[in-house]
Protein backbone atom coordinates (compact mmCIF):
# COMPACT_ATOMS: atom_id res chain seq x y z
CA UNK A 1 0.00 0.00 0.00
CA UNK A 2 0.99 3.62 -0.50
CA UNK A 3 2.61 5.48 2.38
CA UNK A 4 0.54 8.63 2.85
CA UNK A 5 2.04 11.78 4.31
CA UNK A 6 -0.86 12.14 6.75
CA UNK A 7 -1.70 9.84 9.62
CA UNK A 8 -4.91 9.62 11.63
CA UNK A 9 -6.66 12.96 12.10
CA UNK A 10 -6.79 14.04 15.73
CA UNK A 11 -9.76 15.86 17.15
CA UNK A 12 -9.03 19.42 18.20
CA UNK A 13 -11.06 22.47 19.16
CA UNK A 14 -12.11 23.87 15.77
CA UNK A 15 -11.79 27.44 14.59
CA UNK A 16 -14.24 28.43 11.91
CA UNK A 17 -12.69 29.43 8.60
CA UNK A 18 -14.70 29.98 5.46
CA UNK A 19 -13.07 29.37 2.09
CA UNK A 20 -14.00 28.23 -1.38
CA UNK A 21 -12.23 25.28 -2.95
CA UNK A 22 -12.11 24.43 -6.61
CA UNK A 23 -14.27 21.39 -7.36
CA UNK A 24 -11.27 19.33 -8.46
CA UNK A 25 -9.47 20.00 -5.18
CA UNK A 26 -12.55 19.01 -3.17
CA UNK A 27 -12.81 15.76 -5.15
CA UNK A 28 -9.14 15.09 -4.43
CA UNK A 29 -9.73 15.69 -0.72
CA UNK A 30 -12.66 13.26 -0.76
CA UNK A 31 -10.51 10.65 -2.51
CA UNK A 32 -7.64 11.25 -0.08
CA UNK A 33 -10.00 10.83 2.89
CA UNK A 34 -11.17 7.50 1.46
CA UNK A 35 -7.61 6.24 0.92
CA UNK A 36 -6.61 7.46 4.39
CA UNK A 37 -9.55 5.57 5.90
CA UNK A 38 -8.42 2.36 4.20
CA UNK A 39 -4.80 2.91 5.29
CA UNK A 40 -5.61 3.65 8.94
CA UNK A 41 -8.58 1.29 9.31
CA UNK A 42 -10.61 4.15 10.74
CA UNK A 43 -13.86 5.57 9.41
CA UNK A 44 -13.55 8.09 6.59
CA UNK A 45 -12.78 11.58 7.83
CA UNK A 46 -14.68 14.63 6.67
CA UNK A 47 -12.46 15.81 3.79
CA UNK A 48 -12.48 19.37 5.15
CA UNK A 49 -10.68 18.08 8.27
CA UNK A 50 -7.74 17.10 6.06
CA UNK A 51 -6.94 20.70 5.19
CA UNK A 52 -5.31 21.65 8.52
CA UNK A 53 -3.04 18.60 8.84
CA UNK A 54 -2.07 18.95 5.18
CA UNK A 55 -1.13 22.59 5.69
CA UNK A 56 0.72 21.74 8.91
CA UNK A 57 2.63 18.98 7.12
CA UNK A 58 3.40 21.27 4.20
CA UNK A 59 4.77 23.98 6.49
CA UNK A 60 6.71 21.49 8.63
CA UNK A 61 8.47 20.00 5.60
CA UNK A 62 9.17 23.21 3.67
CA UNK A 63 12.93 23.62 4.16
CA UNK A 64 13.10 27.11 2.70
CA UNK A 65 10.34 28.28 5.04
CA UNK A 66 12.16 26.74 8.01
CA UNK A 67 15.40 28.52 7.01
CA UNK A 68 13.58 31.83 6.61
CA UNK A 69 11.82 31.39 9.95
CA UNK A 70 15.10 30.58 11.73
CA UNK A 71 16.75 33.61 10.16
CA UNK A 72 13.85 35.84 11.19
CA UNK A 73 13.85 34.45 14.74
CA UNK A 74 17.64 34.86 15.03
CA UNK A 75 17.37 38.43 13.76
CA UNK A 76 14.59 39.23 16.23
CA UNK A 77 16.58 37.68 19.08
CA UNK A 78 19.68 39.68 18.13
CA UNK A 79 17.66 42.89 17.87
CA UNK A 80 16.00 42.21 21.21
CA UNK A 81 19.34 41.47 22.87
CA UNK A 82 20.89 44.63 21.44
CA UNK A 83 17.95 46.70 22.71
CA UNK A 84 18.30 45.15 26.17
CA UNK A 85 22.03 45.91 26.27
CA UNK A 86 21.42 49.48 25.13
CA UNK A 87 18.81 49.91 27.86
CA UNK A 88 21.23 48.60 30.50
CA UNK A 89 23.98 50.92 29.25
CA UNK A 90 21.70 53.94 29.48
CA UNK A 91 20.85 53.13 33.11
CA UNK A 92 24.53 53.24 34.13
Amino acid sequence: MAKLKLGPITSDKPVRVVLSLPGALHRDLVAYAEVLARETGEPATDPVKLIVPMLERFIATDREFAKARRATNANQTATSSAASLASLSERR
